[in-house]
């Protein structure tokens, strides 16, 4: 045997161990799922109907609800997508308190350049020790939403544009959380895109987009990595809220996947509790009291809903808790995990530019510092995701510590725009002093935030005028970005070189630092593509959704997906980054298995390449864009060191969605395997003949503009043909608002008072962010419904009082204040029987099902 044939030997025999195991775990999870419901009876006969009720919403803003009498405690869920928010305030969603100290790592956004899952194990790892050490039993996160648009201002949260990159590493965080006996919730479930009108848009997609662009990640998670709980999202999806949908929750989730975690509402994502439990959702956050609880037991009561219904979510609850085990986590050491952060931060960096081969800079090279980035770093997004860092360094700090000569630091520019010549002109006098200027540009806070878009791609004018001014004075400008997503370059020709560290936690800076001197040399490959301009970008004559509804028309064609199909030229393709070093690949070879081939490193120094495998159908058959990123493997080579690879074809590599037949499908033919540096930089090829369905059999519904990626002017038509469906009509003008209504419609309420409301919560926006620093309650209740004034006041507000509340809106004054007064005071009464009723059960040594009935 060829040492060659060795080696695909061995990558088959660990891709069948692989597949072995995700097929044990599958099993392993529907048989747990089994065990479930045949043990319902068992778990819960030992409650009363009231405590199965109440068991299903929190008991606070972190806390679920215990019954010590059974055993049953109460868990502690926190966010945790990059580091440990564990809130100091019981009452604190949107960290008006400060948070407990916590590593802040790379955030998913920097994390998926690195393009290793070993890399992403560890740090889940780290999250789960770190969440034990803090009570933590459910970490939030992470997050794995695709970006379909470089405008989401949570894409820094969120992996890549491309699901099966996401899937893979988040299934790596999972399985790192998890080692330690705590719960990871990867979140938000499914075709959450956009933060404008989160709470209260509905996501419309075809099935086919749904299930291979929006629901693969979380598919490759939970078949390979089982977590015990998932995050719905906030969105409708198709027309139902995520977190009551029985399709995503029931039909998919569970029954297709075979998932038997408990599947958690966003806060204040819930909608209908009886639905939920209904549909697969099993607890709601934050507490809303016990109005929930009351609405389940009026549904039991009116034979709406059957308590064996009740049971199944219950047991599922009383799983959750069963299942975590703080006793598996390893001891914290802050310094160490400090020490991982700078290393997942060194394989993340991404060097875009190196014109004449300028980095790495040598030891004494004299070097002007200019950006306020340099000095207050931005190394992490806004929102509930802020970590309270146990130790952060400054590239100032950083730069001093390392062999460069700093002859001078500038701040160069305010931070939050405008011009300021005193500041620019030091900034050039600096940058006549030195050999080398590092210019930090980046984001600011407010430009990336949980609850906001982003309007543009654009670097603040103020930043690109210094870099033009500079430029100048030298042409030796090296670029070190901060952000979380992709911007705009119309000024690259100013800058010799430019390292885009994202947003890198708090060891970011030192990690940029060893980059820039050669003592890391960059491996970090972009996940995901950088447009020429923001409407290059197939989604954005379609983004954000300014209605009810957030139309996905652009389908299959995200990202990458339809720069390749629809040959648009980009600023940086998927997977491109460079190095200090060269690789050379050699020829591929496929078979049914998988593709082999070698890379070896061409340079004179040791450096990571990332081999990307790509997928695309030669033979005729549905439509499918041109390539997809189907396997990568990151290899660490020695000057001139060789590597056989093998990357293993597995169940994804070839199939679609296939509306007709409701199922998943490989249809026969001639199929293209290209191996690359990046999506636009394959360096080897080969074609294979896969066995399957024949391609007549599977009816494409697809307009024409999908078949060549063309699908920048879907209309109305083409998209309802897509769908297979009517379009859901928008509303527009004055209306009667509902529930559901976000705050915002107020502007165009039928009460003046609600529209001056309105324009006084905007304005309180504006000026946050004038200041620089974004307000994420303000943004929460901008977008935010009515009905959510009920979900996250705990209890203080009854869902009858928040439909006065709409009442009064929509400019019946008296009527609505009314029943404000009257449904404050019944359910104050009704809360207060219920927790009494609570209480007396929670003292009882045997209780009975059938004690606790509703006349609510």
């Amino acid at each position: 045997m060829t040492s060659r044939e060795s080696h695909r030997a061995e990558a088959r025999t660990e891709a069948a161990a692989a597949s072995s195991a995700r097929t044990r775990g599958g099993l392993a999870a529907r048989a747990g799922h089994a065990a479930v419901k045949e043990g319902t009876a068992t778990m819960t006969d030992e409650l009363t109907l009231l405590e199965k009720a109440a068991l299903l919403s929190g008991e606070s803003v972190w806390e679920t609800r215990s019954v010590p009498r059974v055993g049953l405690r109460a868990l502690n869920l926190s966010d945790g997508p990059h580091g440990i928010r564990k809130q100091l305030g019981s009452g604190d969603h949107l960290g008006i308190n400060g948070s407990a100290p916590a590593t802040c790592f790379p955030t998913a956004a920097t994390v998926a350049n690195s393009w290793d899952v070993s890399l992403a194990e560890q740090i889940g790892e780290a999250l789960g020790a770190e969440a034990a050490a803090l009570d933590v039993d459910v970490v939030l996160g992470p997050g794995l939403n695709i970006k379909r648009s470089p405008l989401c201002g949570r894409n820094f949260e969120y992996f890549s544009e491309d699901p099966y990159l996401s899937g893979k590493l988040a299934a790596g965080y999972v399985r790192g959380i998890q080692s330690q006996g705590a719960s990871a919730c990867p979140k938000h479930f499914a075709a959450n895109s956009q933060e404008h009108r989160r709470m209260a848009s509905d996501s419309v997609v075809d099935e086919r987009t749904l299930r291979e662009i929006y629901l693969t990640a979380f598919e490759i998670v939970v078949r390979e990595a089982a977590p015990k709980a998932i995050m719905s999202s906030y969105n409708k999806v198709n027309g139902v809220y995520a977190h009551e949908n029985p399709h995503l929750l029931q039909d998919v989730l569970r029954d297709e996947w075979g998932f038997d975690g408990a599947v958690v509402s966003d806060w204040g994502g819930s909608n209908d509790a009886e639905a939920a439990v209904k549909a697969g959702g099993t607890l709601e956050m934050p507490s809303p009291g016990l109005d929930s609880a009351r609405q389940l037991l009026a549904a039991v009561e009116a034979g709406t809903l059957t308590e064996a219904e009740l049971d199944v979510r219950v047991a599922e609850m009383r799983t959750l808790v069963d299942r975590i085990d703080p006793s598996l986590a390893r001891k914290v050491d802050a310094q160490a995990e400090h020490e991982l952060a700078r290393r997942v931060a060194e394989a993340s960096q991404v060097l875009l530019k190196n014109d004449d081969a300028l980095l790495p800079l040598a030891a004494g090279t004299r070097v002007a510092v200019i950006g306020d980035f340099a000095e207050t770093p931005r190394y992490q997004g806004a929102g509930s995701s802020l970590v309270n860092p146990t130790q952060l360094s400054t590239a100032r700090e950083a730069l001093d510590g390392s062999p460069l000569a700093v002859v001078r630091y500038a701040q160069g520019f305010r931070r939050t725009g405008g011009a300021d010549e005193a500041l620019a002109s030091e900034a050039v006098d600096a940058a006549r002093e030195a050999d080398v200027v590092l210019l930090y540009l980046g984001l600011d806070e407010t430009s990336e935030s949980e609850g906001n878009d982003r309007t543009h791609m654009e670097l603040p004018l103020n930043q690109v005028e210094l870099l033009n001014r500079l430029r100048q004075s030298t042409d030796r400008i090296v670029v070190v970005l901060s952000a979380g997503s992709a911007v705009e370059m119309p000024w690259i020709d100013d800058a010799r070189a430019i390292v885009h560290g994202y947003l890198g936690g708090q060891a970011g800076a030192e990690a940029t630092v060893n980059v820039l001197t050669g003592a890391v040399n960059p491996s970090g490959r972009l996940a995901e593509t950088y447009p020429l301009h923001l409407e290059d970008n197939p989604s954005h004559p379609y983004y954000p959704g300014k209605e009810t509804s957030a139309e996905y028309r652009e389908g299959l064609y995200v990202g990458y997906r339809y720069y390749s199909t629809a040959e648009v030229p980009v600023l940086f393709p998927f997977g491109y980054g460079l190095s200090y070093t060269t690789f050379a690949y050699g020829e591929v070879t496929v078979d049914a298995e998988g593709a082999t081939f070698t890379v070896t490193n061409t340079g004179a120094v040791e450096g990571a390449e990332v081999a990307q495998l790509y997928v695309g159908r030669v033979s005729a058959g549905v439509h499918r864009p041109a390539r997809e990123l189907k396997g990568f493997h990151k290899a660490r080579l020695a000057p001139g060191e060789s590597a056989t690879i093998t990357i293993p074809f597995d169940e994804y590599t070839f199939r679609h969605f296939s509306v007709a037949n409701d199922s998943w499908a490989v249809e026969a033919g001639e199929y293209w395997i290209g191996i690359g540096a990046s999506v636009e930089d394959i360096r080897a090829f080969a074609h294979l003949e896969v066995a399957g369905r024949a391609a007549d059999a599977d009816a494409d519904p697809a307009p024409a503009p999908y078949a060549t990626g063309a699908v920048g002017a879907i209309t109305d038509a083409e998209f309802a043909t897509l769908l297979g469906r009517r379009l859901p009509e928008l509303e527009g003008g004055r209306r009667v608002l509902e529930a559901n209504s976000p705050l915002l419609a107020m502007h165009e309420a039928r009460s003046p008072l609600a529209r001056l409301a309105a324009k006084v919560l905007r304005s309180l926006i504006a000026r946050s962010e004038r200041k620089g620093k974004p307000d994420l309650n303000l943004y929460f209740l901008y977008n935010m419904p009515f009905r959510a004034i009920g979900k996250m006041t705990n209890g203080a507000v009854s869902m009858e009082m928040v439909d006065s509340i709409v009442t009064m809106v929509n400019g019946r004054h008296l009527a609505g204040i009314g029943g404000l007064i009257g449904g404050f005071f019944r359910g104050a009464r009704t809360g207060k029987r219920l927790a009494a009723e609570l209480a007396e059960s929670a003292e009882r040594p045997t209780p009975s099902t059938d004690s606790v009935r509703t006349g609510a």
